[in-house]
């Protein structure tokens, strides 16, 4: 069963800001080999003008997920997370994420399109400060496997 075009443009927010941890940020940046003192060394970083520790710019796909969740989550939408797998992951960012700061997000379905038997699904979510200030803008391709692929 393929899933309703008509849900492009539905959109799913944060129920409350992420607080960005400053350890979660040092253990993302070990994991990903991010090695810049900024993502480690508070001293570094705010000697650089920050406020605290700076996160990869790929930190921004740990909020982004539980948005994305909200979406899998929604049996309007219809999605057997068995059947999914990830197909692509953008990110543009607008401004650093620092350890302190309150982030919150918008995750909309900006695409849909149908082929061969599976859904792909195109996901776009902003990422700002509680106070509204851009942070990231992430991107991400679901692939949903229909009932009979």
């Amino acid at each position: 069963m393929s899933l309703d075009p008509g849900l492009v443009g539905r959109e799913y927010r944060s129920d409350e800001p992420f607080v960005v941890g400053r350890e979660a940020v040092r253990e993302f940046a070990r994991a990903v080999r991010a090695v810049h003192p900024w993502h480690h060394d508070t001293a570094a970083a705010r000697d650089a003008g920050h406020p605290d520790v700076v996160a990869p710019p790929t930190f921004a796909v740990v909020v982004a997920q539980g948005a994305t969740q909200r979406l899998v989550d929604d049996p309007e939408v219809g999605i057997e997370y068995s059947r999914v797998v990830h197909g692509e992951q953008g990110f543009v960012a607008h401004s650093p994420i620092v350890a302190g700061d309150e982030l919150v997000t918008t995750t909309t379905l900006a695409g849909l399109r149908q082929a061969a038997g599976v859904d792909m699904l195109t996901l776009r979510t902003e990422v700002t400060t509680s106070a509204g200030e851009p942070r990231s803008t992430v991107t991400a391709m679901l692939v949903h496997r229909g009932a009979d692929s």
